[in-house]
């Protein structure tokens, strides 16, 4: 069974599932889409993706412009800030974000629908993280906002050395990209 908790931006969840441990280790159901009915979500999960990445990777801030992706998003190893920003034209929450630090350990899990952007960063020395997309990718597609966009002012922790890929380093402000999920 999977607890769900609607964050302060409407449509972002934090899961939470139900653990079974014993001397042998645990058990846990990452995804049953009866749970997910329950609390009115409904979604056709199409494609997994799998990472990992070491102390201070930010990856982020993505999203694709006309093929938006929800996503169920968990640690299996390590530690991050994941974080998700509303990009949805008429929301009353447009612009803001919410962040929540996931672990191997919490086994929480973070349900980003459309029209946000996604990142997160690195806090432990080394994390896995996979997830779950309702749409595949695209890379013709993709577009990103700066992580540390003034305007969005995300409260990301203290890490020492940030470490960025090239594509990421030349994202432009939300004000720049001028982005709104009409959805």
């Amino acid at each position: 069974m999977l607890k769900f908790e609607e964050t302060n931006i409407k449509g972002v969840y934090i899961i939470t599932p139900q653990v079974f441990g014993d001397s042998r280790g645990f058990f846990m159901e990452t995804y049953n889409e009866n749970d997910f009915a329950k609390v009115g979500l409904h979604f056709n999960f199409v494609q997994d993706n799998h990472s990992k990445s070491h102390k201070g990777v930010l990856r982020g801030l993505h999203f694709q412009k006309t093929h938006p992706q929800t996503k169920l998003v968990r640690v299996i190893e390590g530690e991050v800030f994941d974080v998700a920003v509303d990009l949805r034209k008429d929301s009353p929450t447009y612009g803001k974000w919410i962040g929540e630090i996931l672990t191997a350990e919490n086994k929480k899990m973070l349900l980003i629908p459309r029209g946000f952007a996604h990142g997160f960063v690195v806090l432990s020395d080394t994390a896995e993280f996979v997830y779950k997309c309702d749409d595949v990718y695209h890379p013709e597609d993709e577009g990103g906002i700066m992580f540390n966009d003034p305007d969005v002012n995300i409260k990301w922790p203290h890490v020492e050395n940030i470490e960025l890929s090239e594509k990421d380093k030349h994202h432009k402000t939300l004000k720049e990209e001028k982005i709104a999920f009409d959805l």
